[in-house]
């Protein structure tokens, strides 16, 4: 899934990788993250992603979750409830850090279960592991011709 935005669920109770003194050198005390995303970047990846067949590159919004746990039931009904399309453990503190510093932004998430909000449904870390080894190589491929097309943008820019 190509990330159009982001819920940072542990930066809503506090937690903040831009928390303690600012050093003004690598940013503003409080960096906008309105359009995080870059949508030139995005429309790249959209473009690159249509030469392969064998993946679907959908756009939404990725929540980041703390864990080191799956969801609960509950917990996947409230954040679909609240507008998200793929939850996380990672991905935005480092997205948060590169806005801070001025970076544009691209970022892809891939999607290695199906978080159906079952109450009885167990996820099986081993089967996530393994759907992201299942398609590995067409997403790095993937990647690899999004960072070709990134560096030819800004070798003409």
């Amino acid at each position: 899934m190509l990330i159009r935005d982001h819920i940072n669920m542990p930066g809503l109770a506090g937690a903040n990788p831009l928390l303690g003194p600012n050093d003004e050198r690598f940013g503003e005390r409080f960096p906008p993250l309105a359009n995080a995303y870059n949508a030139e970047l995005r429309k790249i990846a959209h473009s690159v992603a249509a030469a392969w067949p064998e993946i679907t590159l959908h756009e939404g919004v990725y929540t980041m979750v703390g864990g080191p746990n799956y969801e609960t039931g509950a917990e996947l009904r409230f954040l679909r409830a609240v507008g998200t399309d793929a939850v996380g453990m990672s991905t935005v503190p480092e997205v948060i850090v590169a806005r801070h510093s001025g970076m544009r932004v691209l970022g892809l998430s891939l999607i290695t279960n199906t978080a159906t909000g079952s109450e009885t449904e167990e996820v099986n870390h081993a089967e996530v592991l393994a759907a992201a080894d299942a398609v590995r190589p067409h997403f790095a491929a993937m990647v690899r011709g999004i960072v070709r097309e990134i560096s030819h943008l800004t070798s003409t820019s």
